[in-house]
C-alpha cells in the first residue's frame, strides 16, 4: 500500500469516527457527591437494608377529586445501626433525591393513575411536604444518634397527592434515592 493510500485510509477513519467523539451538549456532565466523616452506620428502611418497598393503602379516586387533596399517608422508618458510640448527640440528616420529580417538587407517578403524585413528609409537620426539586434533593432533619447510642430511628411518611384533583384510577409508582448525612 502506498503512502498516499495509507493517508487516505487514515483520513476516512478519522472522518467517520470524529463525529462520535465530538463533545455533547451541556448534558454530558457527571456529578459526584460524597462525604468524609468520623461516623458510619448501616442504613435501613423499615428494617430492610436493600431495595425497600413502602406499600401505600388503596384509596378511592374520590379521595383525590379536588385540587390539592391528599390521602393514604403511610409512615416508614429510617434507621441506622452499627454506629460508633459518640460522647454527644449526633444529628443525622436523611437525604432524599427523587426520580421523576414534578414541577411542584413531588415524586411524579410512573404508574397508570392520572393526576396523582407522591409527597414525602415528616409526619410531625404534615402541612409541609418535602420539595425534591434540585440535584441535591431534600435533606430532612429528625434522625439523631443519642450520646452513647449505636442505633437510632426516625419516622417519615409518604402520601398520594393530586395538585389538580380529578385523579383517575390506576397504579401509583415512584422512587427516591436516599442517604444519611452525619452532622
Amino acid at each position: 500500500m502506498t503512502l498516499n493510500k495509507k493517508l487516505a485510509a487514515i483520513a476516512v477513519v478519522a472522518a467517520v469516527t470524529a463525529p462520535a467523539m465530538a463533545y455533547a451538549g451541556s448534558g454530558n456532565t457527571i456529578n459526584f457527591q460524597g462525604e468524609v466523616t468520623t461516623q458510619t452506620c448501616a442504613v435501613t428502611i423499615n428494617g430492610n437494608a436493600a431495595n425497600p418497598t413502602v406499600l401505600l393503602p388503596t384509596v378511592s379516586t374520590a379521595a383525590l377529586a379536588t385540587a390539592g387533596s391528599n390521602a393514604g399517608t403511610t409512615n416508614f422508618t429510617v434507621g441506622v445501626t452499627g454506629c460508633t458510640s459518640q460522647s454527644s448527640a449526633t444529628p443525622i440528616k436523611t437525604v432524599f433525591v427523587g426520580n421523576q420529580v414534578d414541577s411542584n417538587g413531588n415524586l411524579g407517578n410512573t404508574g397508570t393513575a392520572g393526576s396523582v403524585a407522591l409527597q414525602l413528609l415528616d409526619p410531625t409537620a404534615p402541612s409541609t411536604p418535602f420539595s425534591l426539586l434540585g440535584a441535591t434533593g431534600y435533606a430532612a432533619p429528625g434522625l439523631s444518634l443519642a450520646a452513647g447510642a449505636t442505633s437510632a430511628t426516625y419516622n417519615f411518611a409518604v402520601r398520594y397527592y393530586s395538585a389538580t384533583g380529578s385523579a383517575t384510577a390506576g397504579s401509583v409508582l415512584g422512587s427516591v434515592q436516599y442517604a444519611v448525612s452525619y452532622q
